[in-house]
């Protein structure tokens, strides 16, 4: 029997119906750098996050015309903008579910944070549509996944639409890429929530949105360049070695030793960037002036408190939950003021994805 039971969703007329919330991730060790269809060049991890996430519904129709027929509708407006991704998306998993060449697709969705931005919007848009397709497939075949198998089968396919995506269908932790200690995979992201001290478990992480607007440079594009980058393999024997001290550090409970790890990958990221052909920066000045704010609030008040970023100008701070509200009360004091509309999510480590039901 699913953990995700279908009743939840239903079917009428030859439709079907399935709705998912799925949160976004933020990578400790990022993955930069891709081969085949979406495979990374190095492993990742990340943490799940919990206020940033993405509520999808779709709706399967039998199909009308030749071809399939998809219709994006995001905020409640019809968007054009994301309909050939997803497309392309549907034509790739079609080996691997294939009654959805059959069907025509009327999909909507919402974000609770910017898309674009770098806070991995694609990773929960894509790690929503694919739980959605896996509960119309139950429907469709009256054949409930067991839990594994349906989180492994939906990394496998949010995967296909963006890399980050599989490791958004798993609680608290998710580690992708070959790496022999964790026994992990290329094709599909692994939980690895059990392997951490419980102090990361309840770790924040404050995104302080420098900007709302879609980066100058897009992250399929910033991988496509890391294929000319005279650094990319040394790049990533540091990032399996990276990982194999992550690992060990979260599972220590060593913070200072996370924290350390955190702040070298993303300034490793952004100077991977900056070191492409053509080069590019997504950091903003108040980026910068942030970062400057942490390392001084961190060297005079001896908190544990950390950066990274995504491939993107917004800060993620880190720290665990025992100072939250000394940390809390020191950005809406200090740091607000650099951030878009004096606005940041408040976010932490998140228990994974949830069935929406239906009304």
């Amino acid at each position: 029997m699913s953990l995700f039971p279908n009743p939840l969703h239903y079917s009428e007329s030859n439709c079907f119906y399935a709705s998912w919330r799925c949160p976004s991730n933020i990578a400790i060790v990022k993955y930069w750098g891709k081969f085949g269809l979406q495979l990374p060049r190095n492993p990742s991890l990340s943490l799940t996050l919990d206020k940033a996430h993405t509520d999808t519904t779709v709706k399967v129709m039998p199909r009308q015309m030749t071809d399939s027929s998809v219709t994006v509708i995001v905020d409640g407006l019809k968007n054009e903008n994301f309909k050939p991704k997803i497309m392309a998306f549907l034509k790739h998993i079609e080996a691997y579910l294939p009654w959805t060449a059959s069907y025509d697709y009327e999909i909507h969705t919402h974000n609770t944070f910017p898309h674009g931005a770098g806070i991995a919007s694609s990773a929960s848009a894509f790690g929503a549509l694919s739980l959605c397709l896996l509960s119309v497939e139950e429907q469709m075949l009256d054949n409930a996944y067991a839990e594994d198998e349906f989180l492994k089968k939906a990394s496998f396919l949010a995967r296909i639409g963006s890399g980050s995506a599989s490791r958004s269908v798993y609680p608290i932790a998710a580690a992708w890429g070959k790496l022999e200690q964790l026994n992990a995979s290329d094709e599909y992201a692994i939980p690895c929530g059990d392997r951490l001290h419980k102090i990361f478990h309840t770790f924040h992480d404050d995104i302080l949105i420098v900007s709302k607007n879609e980066k100058s440079v897009s992250s399929t594009a910033g991988h496509q360049l890391m294929e000319g980058n005279p650094f990319a393999s040394l790049r990533y024997e540091q990032a399996e070695q990276r990982m194999h001290d992550l690992i060990h550090c979260l599972a220590l409970g060593d913070i200072e030793a996370f924290g350390t790890l955190c702040e070298e990958e993303a300034l490793s990221l952004h100077a991977l960037m900056m070191l492409s052909k053509p080069s590019y920066l997504l950091m903003e000045p108040n980026s910068i002036a942030i970062i400057q704010k942490i390392r001084n609030f961190r060297a005079e008040t001896k908190l544990p408190v950390y950066f990274t970023l995504d491939a993107g100008p917004n800060i993620h701070l880190l720290y665990p939950d025992n100072i939250a509200s000394k940390v809390r009360e020191w950005v809406d004091h200090d740091l607000v003021h650099f951030c878009k509309d004096q606005f940041y999510l408040k976010d932490k480590v998140g228990q994974g994805p949830q069935i929406i039901p239906q009304i």
